[in-house]
């Protein structure tokens, strides 16, 4: 590898678009796709609780955490209670539960950072993923587990075709599907690449997370929606994670912040109102200042990063209709 660790790309995580078209296939009604939930046990718990809302209305509920559900949980309990609740339902792997899984010293913490990404945050999130690797030293049968878990996922909702992938469709640790890499905001991405992954993987649209800002936005006639991150706060000033919700459009969520429709289906993102006073003491004795993941994500813990809810629509075709 030519780049330095946090910033390469180990080879087995490229899987390229056509594994969607291979991958293991989800039939539901209702998907809720979380990604980023880094160990947040109390965003855990609210995930769940409004998931549970949505199954008590029918069946076909569906939920699935798409990778970085470990990160700051380096209390025993804690990372045991997020690996049990997770391995109850369908989930993908995320860079951090492949370098908990199948360590690679050149990886670092797997995150593929970009070149906007500052040194100091990389060599931070490699430290973090070091602790990680120390607290889950202990549960051998835990790394096994996360091994087993998919890259990526494909789901079928009222005829439509959603390819789940943790990073982007060519790599478990993409940026393709950052907001920053966006040819609308200045990047490579636009409705010319989304279309050919979508066609080499036979979807209809995306949903990703792992770059840790949400946004969502038709490209032609292919839908992507990130969802940030479902364990930290997603918008300045809201102390909330973020989920994505796929269900029938006649179906919508009433907490929904906004969302897009494809046909028949909505997808929206829906705010994980979790206990944000219990979670941010949680973390400080977890990570105390000057810790590597407080002085990483701190700022965001408490106030939010700088985006906010205006610049998760990058398209005006993505408001909600």
């Amino acid at each position: 590898m030519s780049a330095e660790p946090g910033r390469s790309c180990p080879l087995h995580y490229r899987h390229g678009p056509a594994a969607l078209a291979a991958a293991e296939s989800v039939r539901a009604d209702t998907a809720w796709i979380a990604g980023g939930l880094y160990g947040n046990v109390d965003a855990l718990s609210a995930l769940v609780e409004r998931v549970s809302r949505d199954r008590d209305r029918g069946d076909g509920v569906e939920l699935i955490f798409n990778g970085d559900f470990h990160w700051f949980d380096v209390d025993p309990a804690d990372f045991a209670r997020v690996q049990r609740v997770v391995l109850e339902h369908r989930a993908t792997r995320g860079n951090v539960e492949s370098e908990l899984a199948r360590p690679d010293a050149d990886a670092g913490c797997g995150c593929a950072y970009p070149a906007f990404v500052d040194d100091a945050t990389v060599a931070r999130s490699n430290r973090i993923i070091e602790r990680l690797r120390a607290a889950a030293a202990g549960m051998p049968e835990a790394a096994a587990a996360l091994d087993r878990l998919p890259d990526v996922l494909r789901m079928e909702i009222h005829g439509l075709r959603v390819g789940i992938v943790h990073g982007d469709p060519e790599s478990l640790a993409g940026w393709g599907l950052a907001v920053e890499s966006l040819a609308s905001r200045g990047g490579a991405t636009g409705t010319d690449t989304v279309g050919r992954w979508a066609r080499a993987g036979d979807v209809d649209a995306f949903a990703c997370t792992h770059t840790c800002l949400p946004w969502t936005g038709r490209f032609g006639d292919v839908v992507v929606i990130n969802n940030g991150s479902s364990g930290m706060p997603n918008f300045r000033g809201r102390r909330e994670g973020l989920a994505t919700r796929i269900a029938s459009a006649g179906d919508p969520a009433p907490d929904a912040l906004y969302g897009v429709r494809a046909g028949d289906v909505r997808f929206e993102a829906v705010p994980i109102a979790y206990d944000a006073d219990a979670w941010m003491s949680r973390f400080l004795r977890a990570w105390p200042t000057a810790s590597a993941a407080y002085e990483s994500y701190w700022t965001r813990i408490a106030q939010g990063p700088d985006f906010d809810l205006a610049d998760a629509l990058p398209f005006r075709q993505a408001a909600p209709s």
